[in-house]
């Protein structure tokens, strides 16, 4: 592509690469120059502008970047995304439904290696979605590009990405109680579930034993058991595990490295997931809970190697409702 200044008597075809006032009419940049434009520009006494013309193995800025966005979700109805038509050299890409974000991200880090003109920015892996919420655009920054770097770039981002949608219709929350009451933590786990599509159809209080808590998890009828312990849950074999494994389910997982969050554990009982949220978990702020449960209920599996990921960039913002707070004291 070439690109400068040149005489308003070539400019024919180009690209008006800076918006320009003439005549009274604005002609704005990314405006494909004809004979009417020329005769604008000369009567109001332009001698030249800067344009962009492309060489005949380019392709322009638009066609271009639908290609690539075509490429990256060929589906879009299948992978619950929807894609705009594509203007300025953009198409954004958007959520169609709540869920996770599933990306191939070797696949998008290779195609941004190709030319530096051709660019695709999206969402984190694993991102939680919403109904009509942007989760990528792809930008063509110049007017035009190389066909043949798009040729590279759509074969690398076939099929990068797409929504998982959520799998679990209901949950149950089972808090328990060791003389105070059960505190606050209702409104934020029903918060949560709320954007995931998700019905919080039943609470209970129990007190913190295993007995009672495991004939609650046990007798609950939702697709998803959530526990809520008065008493942080300190070690495997604590009450809430406990309760359980003597429901019949088992402990898959306890702790992980993300803060606020550490005292997570997760399991399964009935052929249903069952998660024990850390006590940061009665704050509607961001913690390894919320990571967790929204893999869980869009069906995916998380295994020890998906959360010890999590701990590069787990360092989350200390949760308001924390009894113990990460500093006490001075620095030494």
């Amino acid at each position: 592509m070439k690109f400068g200044p040149v005489p308003v008597g070539d400019v024919a075809g180009a690209v008006l690469a800076h918006s320009l006032d003439v005549g009274g009419k604005r002609l704005r940049k990314g405006r494909v120059l004809g004979d009417g434009d020329i005769a604008m520009m000369r009567a109001a006494g332009v001698a030249q502008v800067i344009v962009a013309r492309l060489d005949a193995g380019d392709l322009a800025e638009d066609p271009a970047a639908a290609r690539l966005a075509a490429a990256m979700v060929p589906d879009p109805a299948a992978a619950h995304l929807r894609l705009t038509g594509a203007s300025t050299g953009r198409v954004n890409i958007y959520a169609e439904s709540p869920g996770v974000l599933v990306l191939d991200v070797a696949k998008i880090e290779a195609a941004n290696r190709v030319d530096p003109l051709i660019t695709i920015a999206t969402l984190a892996p694993f991102a939680r979605t919403r109904a009509r919420g942007m989760v990528a655009t792809v930008k063509i920054i110049a007017y035009g590009v190389a066909t043949e770097a798009i040729e590279i770039v759509e074969e690398l981002l076939r099929d990068s990405m797409r929504v998982r949608p959520v799998q679990i219709a209901d949950a149950v929350l089972i808090q328990t109680d060791i003389g105070s009451g059960p505190g606050k933590g209702e409104d934020a786990v029903r918060t949560r579930l709320d954007a995931l599509g998700i019905v919080l159809s039943d609470v209970q209080t129990v007190p913190h034993k295993a007995a009672p808590l495991a004939q609650a998890v046990a007798g609950a009828k939702a697709g998803l058991v959530l526990i809520l312990t008065a008493s942080a849950t300190s070690d495997p074999n604590d009450v809430a595990p406990q309760a359980v494994r003597q429901a019949g389910g088992q402990v898959t997982r306890f702790g992980m490295p993300v803060d606020p969050g550490n005292l997570l554990f997760l399991g399964q009982q009935g052929g249903r997931p069952v998660i024990g949220l850390p006590g940061c978990a009665r704050s509607g702020a961001l913690n390894g809970a919320d990571w967790v449960l929204e893999r869980v209920v869009c069906g995916l599996t998380v295994n020890d190697d998906d959360i010890a990921a999590m701990g590069v960039g787990g360092l989350l913002k200390e949760s308001p409702a924390r009894p113990h707070p990460r500093e006490k004291g001075k620095l030494l």
